[in-house]
C-alpha cells in the first residue's frame, strides 16, 4: 500500500508525505514528476508519460503558474482547487486508466484530470469532465482545448450534478470523482462495465471499486480528509 500517512485533501488536499523538511540536493533538483516516480506514488508507463506531457501550469490561473511544481493544492476560484499531485497519482494508479477506455470525470474543476485522461485513453477513446460551477466547466474546458482533446473529441465538458453520473452516456470503464461523498453513490456504481472501475473519495479515505458482474469487490485506502462533492448549487 503506498498511502503515505497523514491527511490528503481533494479541493485542499494535503498529504504530509509530500513535504520534506530536510530535502536532500538531489532531490531539490528534481522535478515533481521525479519525485513521485521516486517515492514510488507513479509506477504506470502511461500514467507516467501522461504526467510529463500535460503540464500541470496549464491548467493555474496567470498569477499561480509559477508554482505548478509545488506539491499542494492550489486556488482555482469559486472554493475549489487543482488537486495535489500526489493525490491525483495516488487514484490514477487505483483507477488504471486505459488506450481506448470511456471515462467519466466527476468534478473536473480546472481540467487537469480530465486532460490526463485524455491522453492516456487516446483518440479511440473518450473522456466526460462534468462540473456543477458553470464558470469552473468553462475554465477547464477552456485549459483542456489547449491540448486539442476537445476539438478531437476525445473531451466532452458538462455542467451538472456528477453525483448522479451520466446515465445517457454509461456504461463507463473508469469513473474517476474528485471530491468526497457521504456514501458510494449507487448510481456511479450501476454505471460501471462488468470489470469497470471506481475511485471515490467517502469521508476520510478513497475507495476503489471494481464491478463483478452484478457485485462489487471495494477496497478502503485510510488517512485522508476531503471536501464533500457538490450536489447541487443553489
Amino acid at each position: 500500500m503506498i498511502l503515505a500517512p497523514g491527511n490528503a485533501e481533494i479541493g485542499g488536499e494535503f498529504l504530509k508525505d509530500s513535504q520534506n523538511s530536510n530535502p536532500s540536493p538531489d532531490t531539490k533538483k528534481m522535478s515533481l514528476v521525479e519525485k513521485l516516480i521516486e517515492k514510488g506514488y507513479l509506477k504506470t508507463p502511461r500514467i507516467i508519460s501522461a504526467f510529463r506531457k500535460i503540464k500541470r501550469s496549464d491548467f493555474l490561473p496567470e498569477k499561480l503558474k509559477n508554482l505548478a511544481e509545488l506539491d499542494e493544492p492550489l486556488p482555482i476560484g469559486f472554493g475549489q482547487t487543482i488537486s495535489q499531485p500526489l493525490t491525483v497519482a495516488f487514484m490514477l494508479e487505483l483507477l488504471q486508466p486505459k488506450k481506448g477506455d470511456k471515462i467519466l470525470d466527476v468534478g473536473s474543476g480546472s481540467g487537469w484530470t480530465t486532460s490526463l485522461l485524455a491522453e492516456i485513453v487516446g483518440s479511440k477513446g473518450k473522456v466526460y469532465a462534468i462540473e456543477i460551477i458553470k464558470e469552473l466547466k468553462e475554465f477547464g474546458e477552456k485549459n483542456t482545448k489547449k491540448y486539442n482533446f476537445v476539438n478531437k473529441g476525445i473531451v466532452k465538458f458538462i455542467c451538472g450534478d456528477g453525483s448522479k453520473g451520466l446515465p445517457e452516456k454509461s456504461p463507463f470503464d473508469k469513473i474517476l470523482v474528485s471530491a468526497s461523498a457521504e456514501e458510494i453513490p449507487v448510481e456511479l456504481k450501476e454505471q460501471l462495465k462488468i470489470g469497470g472501475r471506481l475511485v471515490i473519495p467517502v469521508r476520510d479515505s478513497i475507495f476503489l471499486i471494481v464491478r463483478k458482474n452484478n457485485e462489487f469487490e471495494e477496497k478502503e485506502f485510510f488517512g485522508f480528509s476531503f471536501v464533500p462533492l457538490i450536489k447541487k448549487r443553489y
